[in-house]
Order: C-alpha cells, then structure tokens, then sequence
C-alpha cells in the first residue's frame, strides 16, 4: 500500500461503517432523530462504535501489510525531510511517510482510551482517522516553546502508518528540505541519538538541533498504540 492509497482505504471503511453523521447527523442535513438528544454526533454511541472498528482495522491489518513503496536510497545523494516543532524541540521526518499537511482539526475523545498516546480521532473529509499524539510516544515535554507574539500555525500531519492513515498533531510546520545524504550519514554515526527515542541522528538546522527521526521505529510505536 502507498501513501496515495491509504486516505482512500479510509474513506471505503467509512462507507463501509456507514458514515451517518456526514448523511443526517451535524455534517449532514442534521434530520437524525437522535440529536436532539445528544447534541452532537460524537456523544452518540453510533458514532463512538465506527471509532472502534476504525481501530480494531489497524489491529486486523498488522497481519496482512506490505512495506511503503521508496526509491532505493542508494540511488540519491539527498534524503527529503518534513521539518516540525513539538513544544521546544525541532523534527525531522521522511517525506516518504507522510500523505499530506493539514489544517489543525477538532479531536475528539473516545471512551476506553486504548493508550495514553491515543488522542481520539478526527474527521478528515468525512472519514474518521485516529489521532495521536507524538508528544507522548516520544517523551517530550508538553509546552509550546513558542516566543510571545510570534505568529505560528498549528497543522496536523498525515502520516501513512502500516495499518492505514493517522493524524498527529504538530505546534508548527517548516517545510520539505533536501539533506545532503554526508549530513545525515554523519548524524546516524555520531552515537547522539542513543538517549533519544526513535531518533536516528541529530543535525544543524537553521541555528538549532534537530532530531532526524527513525520512521520505521516510530510507525512501528504507531500501530502497537492502535492495537
């Protein structure tokens, strides 16, 4: 499965789940006789069991993946890395996993939380996605680190995991850059990423540290949060 594939995945589970909150509940022409009892569809325990079957499809899906589709690594002189902010500290992420950059959206809790990584899940045009937190699957601390005044946007990173598309959400995005594959080469080496969690190295990026992370062990940390 590639990244092109998975958003498409989702949104065949939500027709499968029947989507009715998009039909006749508050996405749609809000006819459910159920609302004016709940409110809201994600009060509605229609709505908390599509949430459970979206994650119990991760579950099922971890004995039949495939790898995500890359170029041989060998055959380019740089790597593409997404760079993003959680709280104080500057990321890196390969692009190959990633689907896309999104505006920041409404999460919504779930009863029975199956993990403390676990935010809940959001509505990504009509389909549910989980959403979780790399804050807590990296040990990071929870603060903003963002200098009064500045202007920053929140957005929240679609990330193709082995079970499907999750959200995570991000305090700010820098962009796409090319790194030269020497650079890298030489954070992997350097042993200064042993104190850090699914880290691969550390590298100057504008001025600071940055955390150029392991993918394939944080999808890894991913799928075990959803199973």
């Amino acid at each position: 499965m590639n990244a092109s594939d998975t958003l498409s995945v989702t949104h065949e589970d939500a027709q499968a789940i029947d989507d009715c909150w998009n039909r006749i509940g508050i996405h749609g022409d809000q006819s459910c006789p159920l609302l004016s009892e709940h409110i809201h569809c994600r009060n509605c325990a229609v709505y908390s069991a599509a949430a459970t079957r979206l994650l119990d499809r991760y579950a099922l899906s971890q004995g039949d993946r495939g790898q995500i589709s890359t170029v041989a690594e060998s055959e380019v002189k740089t790597r593409s890395l997404l760079m993003f902010r959680l709280g104080e500290e500057w990321l890196g992420l390969a692009t190959r996993s990633l689907v896309e950059v999104a505006p920041l959206q409404a999460i919504h809790s779930l009863p029975h939380q199956r993990s403390r990584a676990l935010l809940g899940v959001a509505n990504v045009r009509g389909a549910l996605v989980a959403c979780l937190s790399l804050v807590e699957l990296l040990g990071l601390d929870d603060t903003s680190g963002v200098a009064p005044g500045a202007r920053v946007t929140p957005r929240m990173l679609i990330i193709a995991a082995h079970g499907g598309p999750v959200v995570v959400p991000v305090d700010e995005v820098d962009g796409i850059h090319a790194i030269d594959e020497r650079i890298l080469d030489a954070a992997s080496q350097s042993g200064t990423q042993a104190s850090a969690k699914y880290t691969r190295g550390v590298l100057p990026f504008k001025g600071r540290s940055l955390r150029w992370l392991d993918e394939e062990q944080l999808l890894s940390a991913v799928t075990r949060s959803l199973t």
